[in-house]
């Protein structure tokens, strides 16, 4: 099993450090990598999150409370941690994709 966390932020890379998590960091990720029982994080489109259960792996959504003023900015590991920034994992799937 691999685990990857698909980012472009610095923030958020170093934020999952400090968290514990260890996982082979990613700017883009290629679908085609990805095997059964991998561990996918992030912040995807939710065609890509589809595609990575499609193929049996587990995918976990990084999700932030962010107010308006702070999108767009690039994040430190302590306006991550003041945004709640958690890791839940999603079961993704196109309409009508057997299960």
């Amino acid at each position: 099993m691999a685990k990857y966390f698909v980012t472009r932020h610095k923030g958020a890379v170093e934020w999952a450090r400090a968290q514990g998590i260890e996982a082979r960091h990613l700017e883009h990720l290629d679908v085609d990598i990805i095997k059964k029982g991998d561990h996918v994080l992030g912040t995807l489109p939710v065609s890509v999150a589809s595609e990575i259960c499609s193929k049996g792996a587990q995918y976990f959504h990084l999700t932030l409370n962010l107010p308006p003023q702070m999108r767009g900015k690039e994040l430190s590991v302590d306006d991550m941690v003041i945004a709640g920034a958690k890791l839940a994992e999603y079961e993704v799937r196109k309409k009508g994709q057997p299960q």
